[in-house]
């Protein structure tokens, strides 16, 4: 039974498969840099609509059991100093995982499930979540640090006012990654709309001196520059209501533009949310 006043963690979704695990792994240096615990969220679907059969269900159990001792014991292997905590719930898998994450402080998520490895629905949960969350989602793809080293962080951030909450995220990461950053703008069509982005990253620039911040005109096409530049982009910051919507991102496109690469996505908590 969830708490109505749950304490803030970090929470990682389970379900079985290795990207489940990678969202683990991922997760610990989230959780250890906001001095949170991490918690490993396994959800069985449960149909309303069916009869329930004991048998069946110690089933699900015992598969969901497995899975959780299998994530637990990969993040254990990166020995790090962070306080885990395991949870089974049943449950509509989407609505449930939103619930369990009412007040994290992020949600981590496998870029390609059990379900979507079997069913072709890429991108379904991923979407579903990164729309209704009230915390920032991340679908990450395979772990591999080591691979990271020099790789951008790229920000896609838009003329509204949710611009900035994306900008602060994606430059926190790459503060923590020591990754340079590359930010895709709007297209800049008037010399005023380029003197007021100059005057924003120059305020950003300020604020974070260690981080290399590059400006650059991607002309709406953000599929495109990632397909072009995805070995060299280790993340991808973006905000809700971007143009095209999430699961332009998220979803099918976006996982043909980041084939075969380790990139994942971060997609931030809508304005009223912080």
């Amino acid at each position: 039974m969830l708490s109505s006043f749950p304490k803030p963690v970090v929470v990682a979704g389970i379900d079985g498969s290795p990207a489940a695990v990678d969202a683990a792994i991922w997760a610990v240096d989230q959780a250890i840099d906001r001095d949170l615990p991490l918690r490993l969220v396994y959800v069985i679907d449960r149909d309303d609509h069916a009869d329930i059969d004991a048998e069946a269900q110690a089933r699900r159990i015992a598969t969901a059991a497995v899975a959780m001792r299998h994530a637990l014991r990969a993040v254990e292997a990166t020995e790090r100093p962070v306080e885990i905590e395991m949870e089974i719930l049943q449950g509509r898998p989407v609505q449930t995982l939103l619930q369990a994450a009412n007040s994290a402080a992020i949600l981590c998520i496998g870029a390609r499930g059990l379900k979507h490895s079997t069913s072709g629905r890429i991108g379904s949960t991923a979407a579903a979540l990164t729309e209704a969350a009230h915390c920032p989602v991340a679908i990450v793809r395979t772990h591999r640090p080591h691979h990271c080293r020099d790789r951008a962080v790229v920000i896609e951030i838009t003329d509204n006012a949710a611009g900035s909450v994306v900008l602060q995220r994606g430059l926190d990461e790459a503060r923590r990654r020591r990754a340079p950053v590359w930010v895709l703008t709007p297209a800049r069509t008037y010399p005023d709309v380029s003197a007021q982005w100059e005057r924003r990253f120059a305020e950003w620039r300020v604020r974070y001196p260690e981080v290399d911040i590059t400006a650059v005109g991607n002309n709406g096409d953000t599929l495109r520059y990632l397909a072009a530049h995805a070995d060299s982009v280790q993340l991808v910051v973006a905000g809700r209501g971007r143009p095209g919507g999430l699961t332009e991102l998220v979803g099918s496109p976006g996982n043909s533009a980041l084939r075969d690469t380790d990139c994942s996505i971060l997609v931030c908590e809508p304005q009223n949310a912080l």
